[in-house]
């Protein structure tokens, strides 16, 4: 029991999932527009882009890095796919390449990061303004035009009220989940997050972690940023504008540490939908929505403590444990 009782408790996301279900419980009883498919249709319909974008940074953050310019990215990678699908390219070619130009934006942030030894705070923080300008000078200051039959449903599509982009989020979880607990490359990143200096004297090339998980984080802003373009098909130099901190809040909130070193797939989808759901709450419940950012700072406080508390919780006893067994 005490060993089931560690193990849930030292789930960075545990915090995060109580949470999201004290709300559930508590809004069902504000407002009865709460449980019905409708609503959660409207929570779940930007869910899966802004769950990729925190996915990519918890990994990250996991690594020991930040990403400020991921909402730019989300940015460049619609606009070059769309121009590309203009020009005549197949849509599938475009996709690549698209996400290949977020691709090449994370190693660039690795490259300056990691070879200069500036912090990726600073790095990224510069590539926020570089990327937004590279998206909007590439289409000269005006959006693209939505090609006309563009066929979305691989990405966007319907299976009765679900999307198909829920079904991409759920499977690039899963394949990440697997890599960060299963593999000994998930191993690298957690060991580097914890301790660079002690992970590089293990052996461990916390140098390619590094620039994995960077091009990682921003492949995904990439490809998120293509599913909502996609989505409401349009593809504008303002998509992503703030999306930044959102995706870092959720990360945290998801219970990834801002010092490295511990976070979780799963965490981040729970971190996303706590926000997205407190976002809706408000929207219930007629509360001005100049309070979301109110309420999204409160969260981002109690997951940290409850985190804390909860990682406290586990250690002792973990510590207890040892002392009953010499």
């Amino acid at each position: 029991m005490k060993n089931q009782i560690k193990s849930l408790l030292s789930r960075p996301e545990i915090s995060a999932l109580v949470i999201t279900i004290f709300l559930i419980i508590v809004c069902t009883f504000l407002s009865d527009r709460f449980l019905n498919t409708r609503n959660f249709m409207v929570i779940l319909a930007a869910y899966p882009e802004y769950a990729l974008v925190a996915l990519g940074v918890t990994i990250l953050m996991i690594s020991g890095e930040f990403d400020l310019s991921v909402g730019s990215v989300f940015a460049v990678a619609p606009i070059v796919t769309v121009i590309l699908v203009n020009d005549g390219y197949n849509q599938y070619w475009a996709v690549t390449l698209g996400l290949l130009s977020a691709a090449s934006l994370g190693l660039v942030n690795a490259i300056v990061t990691l070879f200069f030894k500036i912090p990726s705070f600073i790095t990224t923080l510069g590539m926020l303004f570089m990327a937004r300008s590279i998206a909007i000078g590439i289409c000269g200051g005006f959006p693209p035009s939505f090609p006309k039959g563009w066929e979305t449903d691989w990405l966007v599509g319907r299976i009765d009220m679900i999307r198909m982009s829920l079904f991409w989020l759920i499977g690039i979880t899963l394949v990440l989940h697997f890599i960060l607990k299963k593999t000994n490359f998930g191993s690298w990143i957690f060991a580097t997050g914890e301790n660079r200096q002690a992970a590089n004297d293990l052996g461990i090339n916390t140098l390619a972690v590094k620039t994995t998980c960077f091009v990682l984080c921003s492949t995904l802003a990439g490809f998120a940023g293509i599913i909502q373009s996609l989505r409401i098909k349009t593809a504008i130099t303002s998509l992503g504008i703030g999306l930044e901190l959102q995706a870092i809040s959720a990360a945290v909130v998801g219970g990834a540490s801002l010092f490295g070193g511990i976070g979780s797939a799963f965490g981040a989808l729970v971190g996303t939908f706590l926000l997205a759901l407190i976002d809706n709450i408000l929207i219930l419940t007629r509360v001005d929505g100049n309070w979301f950012k109110f309420g999204l700072g409160a969260m981002i406080i109690i997951a940290v403590i409850l985190n804390t508390y909860t990682k406290k919780k586990a250690d002792n006893i973990r510590l207890k444990e040892d002392d009953d067994n010499e």
